[in-house]
């Protein structure tokens, strides 16, 4: 069975770590929603986002409003690697992470460096016990941004999917609504 494009709905369930990378609008957060509700009736989403404006209020409420009842979110702007290292323990509860690119913009808007967070989170990935979909944009692909600040996010935010895909056993980019894989290893031995 071929999963070039990939298809969701045929695909076996996957490796312990997947990450599902696209531009805005691309569909990446509806395909990820899917593939960890395809894997439990109990699931745990790691939200990122913080609600500064009515704008960004009315996405997270879009997010929240499409998931059904088997789903608890906890909020974790800041503190991903706490998070999952605290929730992400049970193999029968599938954790969706949404997203990658709006924790690293918290934190480099708060000031805290990025370098030894990634490598907490790396190392809370490699320690879970559960099932993991993690949402990145793949912000590379469009204009050279033009501040310095800009410039440092869109490099730390390449850096940082690069060392996740590494670490993931299935990568899917997701462009147009339609995802596409980039990896896939067979599923992990449990033991």
């Amino acid at each position: 069975m071929s999963l070039f494009p990939f298809d969701p709905d045929r695909a076996p369930p996957g490796p312990r770590i997947s990450l599902v990378l696209g531009g805005a609008r691309s569909g990446k957060s509806a395909l990820a929603e899917r593939l960890v509700a395809a894997r439990g009736p109990e699931r745990l989403y790691l939200a990122t986002a913080q609600a500064f404006d009515d704008e960004m209020a009315a996405r997270i409420a879009a997010h929240r409003d499409r998931r059904d009842a088997g789903w608890e979110t906890v909020e974790a702007p800041m503190n991903l690697p706490a998070a999952l290292m605290g929730r992400a323990m049970d193999p029968a509860r599938p954790v969706l992470v949404d997203c990658l690119t709006l924790w690293l913009s918290n934190l480099m808007l708060a000031d805290r460096p990025e370098g030894p967070a990634i490598a907490a989170l790396e190392a809370a990935l490699t320690n879970s016990r559960a099932p993991v979909v993690l949402v990145s944009n793949e912000v590379g692909l469009s204009i050279v941004p033009d501040t310095p600040l800009g410039r440092r996010f869109r490099d730390a935010q390449g850096l940082l999917n690069q060392r996740v895909a590494a670490l993931a056993g299935r990568v899917i980019l997701c462009v147009a609504g339609l995802p596409t894989l980039l990896k896939d290893l067979p599923e992990e031995d449990p033991s």
